[in-house]
């Protein structure tokens, strides 16, 4: 028999295809009453699908006393419960590596346009403002000054970048890195008060909640930019707003937002903040090599025990 899994929202149609090939798959998020379904099925599933959006709280965890692994598709697992998954012995799987590359491209665009206001001059094109006059300069990207939260994979994946365009790159980490030339810089305002672009690339979750916070944005300076492919609770948004409102930094590009889909509305009427729709890994390429490893996690687990991505 096939192993159950319950998949607890909507997929791309190729991975829903996927999965429902190789297992036995309930799809909760069609359930109109999910607690009730819950309470009369929860024991039947081995597997659960999910992924970094929607997460798996410890309710949905303990209301699944028979479940033996979790597959997330998206490197992040903030949304997941670790520790009480982990208190029962259950692995967790995510889909690392395969989306730095793609991740790491946007991190770098967003600096390039927030810094070049290649976004805000095609608004100031569009509107026929060019023909009343010139575009207002910008700020030169190559040889400036580059900090970087978080050199974990993407992280490195965003400094390996910058090496194209001579900057000097400084990160901080909880810990220094072993085997990298880039400089560790042990205060993250410190970082922020060095650095032309601090760019965002840590995990999310209760430790990392809000550590932009106004000291660190203050320090950034009114020449600074903030560029955030991360999570959106790592920044203090209501500080952030107020610091580009008053002129406090130079610009900010987001990717993600602290309560998505829901943006401030301060930050959409501003043409030095460049805002997307949370899609830095939104290639057909990546999102496809995403979709293989959360069925591969699985299929490695029903079959060998291992998963081939494993958080814990």
């Amino acid at each position: 028999m096939k192993p159950r899994i319950l998949q607890k929202g909507a997929y791309m149609p190729a991975l829903d295809t996927a999965l429902a090939q190789e297992f036995d798959v309930h799809q909760l998020w069609r359930e109109t009453d999910q607690d009730t379904f819950l309470a009369n099925h929860g024991s039947e599933f081995v597997g659960l699908a999910t992924s970094a959006r929607w997460g798996a709280d410890a309710v949905l965890i303990a209301r699944l006393p028979n479940l033996k692994v979790i597959s997330s598709f998206g490197v992040g697992y903030d949304t997941i419960d670790i520790a009480a998954a982990s208190a029962r012995g259950i692995p967790v799987g995510n889909t690392p590596d395969v989306l730095n590359d793609c991740v790491a491209d946007i991190a770098f665009g967003l600096l390039i346009d927030v810094a070049r206001g290649l976004s805000a001059s095609e608004r100031f094109l569009r509107r026929g403002d060019w023909k009343r006059g010139p575009f207002a300069l910008q700020t030169r990207v190559s040889g400036k000054r580059l900090g970087i939260l978080g050199l974990g994979r993407i992280g490195r994946a965003i400094a390996k970048r910058a090496s194209g365009f001579d900057m000097d790159v400084r990160y901080h980490n909880r810990r220094r890195v072993d085997n990298v030339d880039f400089t560790y810089e042990p205060s993250l305002i410190e970082l922020a008060r060095w650095a032309d672009f601090l760019v965002l690339a840590s995990s999310g979750g209760p430790e990392t909640r809000h550590l932009v916070s106004v000291e660190v944005i203050d320090a950034l300076g009114a020449d600074g930019f903030l560029i955030n492919i991360a999570r959106g609770s790592i920044v203090d948004e209501a500080a952030l707003v107020a610091a580009l409102v008053n002129n406090k930094i130079a610009g900010a590009a987001l990717d993600v937002f602290e309560n998505e889909p829901d943006v401030p509305q301060a930050l959409l009427t501003m043409d030095n903040v460049v805002l997307l729709p949370h899609i830095a890994s939104g290639t057909n390429e990546t999102r496809q090599a995403m979709a293989d490893l959360t069925v591969a996690n699985l299929r490695s687990f029903f079959s060998s025990g291992k998963l081939v991505a494993q958080v814990i």
